[in-house]
């Protein structure tokens, strides 16, 4: 941590130099998950053709759903690195997970971390989840957002770590997906768009490859 308190990467830094950085919000519920995935593998087949033959490291605190899907599909690529930064102490987060298939998928893909962030105690539940996406925004080069288009319910929601990226101008890869705990559906304006990627402001095709 550094002397102002805000967690940093420092492990990480160096390391991180010759990496894409990718951060990762989205939805804990979700419809259509296999659908969900092929844009997930779209997008980061889209990274790697911008930024050339960089590995990939994925910043990311494996809630259930959206952060989980797009951890598996990053880890199958080979080099990626995982660093999962933790809104709260370990042993309260859990209780952010039902017990089993979450749960277990959580601390599965925690064992392949290559390190963990600490963030610092907040006030509430909501501000914990905010600032850790604010954090996830902050140290990323490349933001995923599985994301049904809606402004956010509250503090640290999709919508509005969206709109952080957009705001910072960071590249942006959108999978539409529908938000299963708000019951809302998403922007797509018909199925065939469904495991489409919207890509904002990914720079231009690399040659470094």
């Amino acid at each position: 941590m550094n002397m102002r308190g805000r967690p940093d990467l420092c492990a990480c830094r160096e390391r991180w130099q010759d990496r894409v950085v990718i951060g990762v919000t989205g939805h804990r519920f979700l419809s259509g998950e296999n659908r969900v995935a092929d844009g997930v593998d779209l997008a980061l087949r889209q990274v790697e053709l911008a930024y050339g033959a960089r590995p990939l490291a994925l910043l990311s605190p494996l809630a259930s759903g959206a952060d989980q899907l797009v951890a598996r599909r990053a880890l199958l690529r080979p080099g990626t690195e995982l660093v999962v930064p933790l809104p709260m102490p370990l042993t309260e987060y859990l209780n952010d997970f039902p017990a089993g298939t979450s749960r277990d998928a959580f601390l599965e893909l925690l064992s392949q971390a290559v390190e963990t962030v600490n963030m610092p105690p907040a006030g509430i539940r909501d501000e914990a989840y905010k600032a850790v996406g604010r954090f996830v925004v902050e140290h990323s080069d490349v933001l995923i957002a599985v994301w049904d288009g809606k402004p956010a319910r509250g503090q640290g929601g999709t919508g509005q770590i969206v709109a952080e990226a957009r705001q910072r101008g960071l590249p942006l890869a959108w999978i539409p997906a529908d938000n299963q705990a708000a019951r809302t559906v998403s922007s797509l304006s018909d199925a065939s768009e469904e495991g489409t990627v919207r890509f904002e402001r990914f720079p231009p095709k690399s040659q470094d490859r």
